[in-house]
């Protein structure tokens, strides 16, 4: 088995904890199914928000999802002028067979447009 990083983000239409938790979750369960990918291949998981968000902790939404044993950490993203708003990103490291090359990155709705050359 190799240790790899997989990427994603989403943009939440509004900062509400509840509309984050639902994003949030949406974003792993699809790192994790197009991956094929279990909670126990999960190394860790960073987690950075835009500083628009503050109704709640991303990792929480992880928490939700059963992930409980795997070390999560948050942080704020860059506030850089004219940066997309209310983007949660992940960086997630796992253990995986799969090929660098073959690790699929998930970027859904409009934060697909964030990374263009790896979204899938």
């Amino acid at each position: 088995m190799a240790v790899r990083a997989v990427r994603g983000a989403v943009q939440l239409e509004r900062d509400e904890a509840g509309h984050m938790d639902e994003q949030v979750g949406a974003l792993l369960t699809a790192v994790l199914e197009r991956n094929g990918l279990s909670a126990e291949d999960l190394i860790s998981i960073w987690f950075t928000a835009t500083p628009d968000l503050h109704s709640d902790f991303p990792a929480a939404a992880a928490r939700k999802l059963g992930i409980t044993d795997v070390p999560l950490i948050c942080a704020q993203e860059l506030n850089i002028q004219g940066a997309m708003p209310r983007v949660v990103r992940i960086l997630a490291h796992i253990e995986s067979d799969r090929a660098r090359a073959d690790i699929a990155h998930v970027y859904l709705g409009a934060a697909a447009a964030l990374r263009k050359d790896i979204a899938q």
